[in-house]
């Protein structure tokens, strides 16, 4: 179900949105390359009406996958230069990793992706029912506390407009290296209208054939968390 009450704030399910002092290279990357790389019309100032974003026009007819927090932007460069006749829309509110995801693009020259600075549920509500044949959810911040898990993003808040806007049978990647963020997942995400794909422990502790390693699970790796790869398709 779309968000009711689209200009009101969502509950907030990311972290910070700035850390450190951006490069002068990086402040040039977000002036010069992040308009042109908009997916089209998405905050509340500049689509008020939440009007569709015409994806067959702004991608020419190619398929559309989504990552939900593309952090530091190595997934989403890799996958966009493995698959040059799909577009990637990577969705990231931190701005140091649109930044870093920036420098990334022009130094892979790929151009079938498009980048939105804000907060996925809000490019939820213009994005057409339907629309989205694949979606990842790679290391989401894991609101470690237990007051702060109705924020993690596998809750029907976002689950819900993330299962509208996806094709039927659209795969549904998540990657995480918190056993609890696991478990919540495993209980969350089927009640949303997904199915799990794994038939043994092989087919969430190996990573995904074309996966690329990220800066968080290399930071996993280093201080002994287990990965986890969970596939589930839209039922």
């Amino acid at each position: 179900m779309k968000n009711p009450h689209p200009n009101r704030p969502h509950r907030n399910f990311y972290g910070r949105r700035k850390g450190h002092d951006l490069r002068d290279s990086q402040e040039r990357y977000l002036q010069e390359d992040l308009a042109r790389l908009s997916p089209g019309p998405v905050d509340w100032e500049v689509n008020p009406d939440r009007t569709p974003l015409d994806l067959e026009t702004r991608f020419g007819g190619k398929d559309v996958w989504l990552e939900i927090g593309f952090g530091g932007g190595e997934h989403l460069v890799h996958q966009a230069a493995s698959n040059p006749d799909v577009a990637i829309i990577g969705c990231e509110p931190y701005i140091n990793g649109v930044a870093m995801l920036l420098g990334k693009i022009r130094a892979a020259g790929v151009e079938n992706l498009a980048v939105y600075p804000g907060d996925a549920r809000d490019l939820f509500d213009v994005l057409p029912a339907g629309s989205i044949s694949k979606a990842f959810l790679l290391y989401p911040d894991p609101w470690p506390k237990a007051r702060h898990h109705r924020r993690r993003f596998v809750t029907p808040e976002h689950l819900a407009p993330l299962h509208e806007v996806l094709r039927d049978g659209a795969e549904f990647r998540v990657a995480t290296d918190i056993e609890d963020y696991v478990r919540q997942t495993l209980e969350e995400v089927p009640k949303a209208g997904f199915e799990w794909l794994a038939e043994g422990p092989s087919d969430w502790r190996a990573p995904w054939e074309d996966w690329v390693s990220t800066r968080y699970e290399q930071k996993a790796l280093r201080e002994g968390r287990v990965p986890h790869y969970l596939t589930f398709q839209k039922s």
